[in-house]
């Protein structure tokens, strides 16, 4: 009777699972990213798996360095951090995020040849845990962390951080705070510079030299103040950007309301509401709202014609979306302008913005503000024939 071929069972290398169990555990404990320790922990195994007997079946011989590097392919791959895996200085493995951002090309290359950058080919001569950061590695504004992690022998890997996100914002928040104490150094300047005018022992004094003044004053301080309360406005929006409003409104009421009473005033008779349809319900929050629809009309009113009306409507989309709009007849806004309305500061006309009272930050509050609303905001605009404004909002399904 032939006998089935049995499988030499091969020894469990017990010590070294602990071991390894062990680092993983250090290494969450000191703060390594989880995926990190769980692809260590598995290619320290592998390892022990290449240094341990092999089994034999019927007489023939299992690869075991190929059972190995699939069982570390398997482990790394699914990695949302980009790793790569090196034997001496080949890049032996790379999961799917280092791929992506580096190219399929680096799999067996020499990780100098693959890594090209200067600082990344120091970082293989560096000590177990270095790190170096290199802007432009991936693109001209990017930058990366690359970390040096030891695994077993001449093993090792490199672990790459894409730190661009956190660059970009604080650049944005250095570019804002530099933006807005410029602003408010301006105007502070001239209220000082005039104050200090009228209390010299030898200021004019007749009546209509010193009123000049004064009014100057007034209107950089007001400036200042609508500044401030524009910052303030701008920071509560963004402070409650991740909670959505769960208040039920009329769309078409409220900018039916807002048009009433903004062409009551003196200078904006002009504003009208030339279309609003009923029974427009979305989830908002009244206030927000409000002020975005007051921050469109007064944009419009600042850089519309003087003569053209400014019309405002509310309409729905097919797609369900509810739309507002605001609209004025000028000289419209050159289309390379465009892309960067939204930004804080930014002003297509520094000097009439200013003229005007505008801060630069009406449009970066709107686009806040539609953010939290969970729509769209969509500029577009003709030079020569004016601007359109729309916000769509998504429309609340009646059941």
């Amino acid at each position: 009777m032939q006998r089935t071929p049995m499988l030499t069972k091969r020894p469990l290398p017990y010590a070294g699972i602990v071991l390894a169990l062990i680092a993983g555990a250090a290494m969450l404990a000191a703060g390594s990213n989880f995926w990190l320790a769980l692809a260590v922990v598995g290619l320290w195994l592998g390892s022990l798996w290449l240094t341990t007997p092999e089994p034999q079946v019927s007489g023939a011989r299992v690869d075991v360095r190929e059972v190995s590097r699939d069982a570390i392919h398997e482990t790394i791959e699914p990695v949302a951090l980009p790793l790569l895996l090196l034997e001496g200085t080949r890049i032996v493995e790379a999961n799917a995020a280092a791929r992506a951002a580096l190219g399929h090309h680096i799999l067996g290359q020499d990780a100098r040849i693959a890594l090209r950058h200067p600082d990344a080919m120091r970082l293989i001569d560096m000590p177990d845990g270095a790190s170096v950061s290199i802007p432009g590695f991936t693109g001209t504004r990017s930058l990366w962390q690359l970390t040096r992690r030891a695994i077993a022998g001449d093993r090792w890997m490199i672990e790459l951080a894409d730190r661009t996100a956190e660059s970009d914002v604080s650049r944005a928040h250095t570019d804002f705070v530099a933006n807005a104490s410029h602003e408010l150094r301006t105007p502070l300047a001239a209220v000082i510079g005039y104050a200090e005018t009228l209390g010299d022992e030898d200021a004019p004094t007749d009546p209509e030299t010193r009123n000049r003044f004064v009014g100057i004053i007034d209107r950089e301080a007001r400036r200042m103040l609508s500044l401030v309360e524009d910052l303030m406005t701008l920071s509560h929006v963004e402070a409650e950007k991740h909670d959505r409003p769960s208040e039920t409104i009329d769309l078409a009421q409220l900018a039916a309301r807002v048009v009433a009473e903004v062409s009551s005033l003196k200078g904006k008779e002009r504003v009208t509401l030339a279309d609003a349809v009923p029974g427009t319900m979305i989830l908002a929050d009244p206030g927000q709202l409000e002020q975005l629809l007051r921050n469109l009309i007064d944009n419009a009113l600042k850089y519309g014609a003087d003569d053209q009306p400014v019309t405002v409507t509310v309409t729905t989309t097919s797609d369900g979306q509810a739309r507002l709009a605001v609209s004025d007849r000028g000289p419209g806004i050159a289309p390379h302008h465009l892309p960067h309305l939204t930004r804080r500061f930014y002003r297509t006309d520094p000097g009439r913005s200013r003229a005007s009272g505008g801060t630069g930050l009406g449009l970066a509050i709107v686009k806040h503000i539609v953010e939290r609303h969970g729509g769209t905001l969509e500029i577009t605009s003709t030079v020569g024939q004016g601007t359109d404004a729309a916000v769509l909002l998504p429309l609340l399904l009646r059941g």
